[in-house]
């Protein structure tokens, strides 16, 4: 696109705006003194260009359409670990460890990671095994396996593997994310689906995200439950108002119910030990902000709130040297929030 801003062009408008008092012929001061800008900027147009064609899903690719495809939804799917079973021979009653390694017999041998602790009763145990890395490659036919990787037990206990290994898949290309991103944008939710319904619900003033239940009460029946701009529970008013707006849209013939989630809240509780000059009221505060936007995060994404993260957030305040006895509602572990609910923050209690 900018294939015209070349250096010699560049130059020539810029001498172009340099006084005809002045010479301004090749070798010339003012000449030799631009030339070297012209080049910088035709390198930044060339820059530019590559940007530019980043920017569009038929054109960009690697990082930025991972980003460009995020913005719609859509994640590259990762590499995929092939499984299958082998059959081990050694000594009687040899103890074979999990993620013992095996290898195939080639110039590139294909690795694979044993999923149980075994014992080789009468000398023999079949394992279940996955390979190493996610791929393709894993796919191996029967026989590939031939022996376990250089070890404890290499060389006394053996390894073949009589079906093949399957389920490997080599992560999502380009071409293949740019396909989903491309039916993603070119086929919308239509005709009263469930994608339909949260797209009608999010578009409502105050709803910050939503969960849709089709024929969560039988045929003909859609639920779709609220959340609210700041990821808790929402006003009636928010309700009511999404409520209207889908049933103003929606489909005929389905019965609709709208609602909002329900609230459980979380109280934190612990002991801490703060650094010289720690302010314990200041700690209190800046926890119960970071403790917000974690649950904020987690809303409608992921059902367990869990224990060794609050006690990283305690961990990363300023003055904290340590912390004890830290309970979630009076437990000691994860807080698991049961599907159309959504945890808050409830009181702080830090001594």
């Amino acid at each position: 696109m900018y294939e015209y801003k070349t250096p010699e062009a560049i130059i020539e408008t810029m001498l172009a705006d340099v006084d005809d008092s002045i010479d301004k012929r090749e070798g010339s001061v003012a000449y030799d003194l631009l030339y070297p800008a012209a080049i910088e900027l035709s390198l930044a147009y060339v820059e530019l260009d590559a940007v530019m064609m980043l920017g569009f899903a038929d054109t960009t690719e690697g990082y930025w359409l991972d980003l460009r495809a995020g913005e719609f939804g859509v994640t590259r799917k990762p590499a995929a670990k092939a499984e299958g079973s082998v059959v081990l021979t050694g000594p009687a009653d040899t103890l074979v460890p999990v993620d013992t390694l095996l290898m195939t017999d080639d110039e590139e041998p294909i690795y694979f990671l044993t999923k149980d602790e075994v014992v080789l009763t009468g000398g023999t145990a079949t394992v279940l095994a996955e390979a190493q890395i996610g791929g393709a490659d894993g796919n191996i036919s029967p026989g590939r396996i031939t022996t376990l990787a250089p070890g404890d037990l290499y060389g006394v206990v053996t390894a073949t593997n009589s079906l093949a290994f399957n389920g490997g898949a080599d992560e999502e290309t380009d071409e293949e994310l740019q396909s989903r991103l491309k039916d993603r944008i070119q086929k919308p939710a239509t005709s009263g689906n469930a994608n339909h319904y949260l797209q009608w619900a999010k578009e409502v003033v105050g709803v910050g995200d939503a969960k849709v239940y089709p024929l969560w009460n039988g045929p003909g029946t859609v639920k779709v439950v609220l959340l609210s701009a700041d990821k808790k529970a929402p006003t009636q008013t928010v309700i009511d108002a999404a409520k209207t707006y889908i049933e103003s849209v929606r489909p005929f013939g389905a019965t609709v119910t709208v609602e909002g989630a329900m609230e459980i809240t979380l109280n934190i509780s612990a002991k801490l030990t703060l650094q010289p000059g720690g302010d314990l009221f200041a700690i209190k505060a800046a926890f119960e902000e970071a403790y917000a936007d974690y649950l904020q995060g987690l809303a409608f994404t992921d059902p367990v709130v869990r224990y060794s993260h609050i006690a990283n957030l305690i961990l990363d305040i300023p003055g904290v040297l340590d912390y004890s006895q830290l309970t979630i509602n009076g437990g000691t572990g994860n807080a698991v929030i049961s599907d159309g609910r959504v945890a808050v923050k409830g009181t702080v209690s830090f001594t």
